[in-house]
């Protein structure tokens, strides 16, 4: 019975207005009113990674526990991209997929305590099934590459 009398008085309360949350607030959309995000600059890739000499610096991402995904495009086909960093890696890397293509080279040993991704680069094919390219945004103007250089440095000793 106490329940039945309790459930009535919160129903009451909430169709009379007793209980009040408070006024709810709108959010702005994110990022609206800060700006523009500024410009990136290319990362130094002195640390010992090779980069494809056509390649366009696109963007960083932040990984986590200090890494960071640096990303370059080019309209160089994924099998020219590949058989650069064969030779100049001196390393045959692994397919990573088959559809679309992808194919990683390492360049160190992954360290789960200290890493979220191995130090590698991954090459990854945007031309393929017929698609028109990675499509890249900055600003007001858009840009397709064939294919994508995703690079994960090693970390700094």
């Amino acid at each position: 019975m106490r329940r039945f009398i309790a459930g009535l008085f919160a129903a009451a309360s909430v169709v009379s207005g007793g209980v009040r949350t408070g006024a709810q607030v709108p959010v702005p959309f994110p990022g609206a009113g800060r700006g523009a995000a500024p410009a990136q600059t290319a990362p130094d890739l002195s640390a010992g990674v090779p980069l494809y000499p056509a390649a366009q610096f696109l963007e960083t991402f932040d990984a986590g526990k200090g890494q960071q995904y640096h990303l370059y495009g080019t309209d160089a086909p994924f099998a020219e991209i590949v058989t650069y960093y064969k030779i100049t890696l001196k390393n045959s890397g692994r397919v990573v997929f088959q559809g679309p293509l992808m194919h990683q080279f390492d360049l160190g040993r992954f360290q789960e305590d200290t890493m979220v991704y191995p130090p590698s680069v991954v090459v990854k094919d945007y031309t393929w099934n017929g698609q028109t390219g990675y499509l890249h945004v900055s600003g007001t103007t858009s840009t397709r590459y064939k294919t994508i250089i995703q690079i994960v440095k090693p970390p700094e000793r």
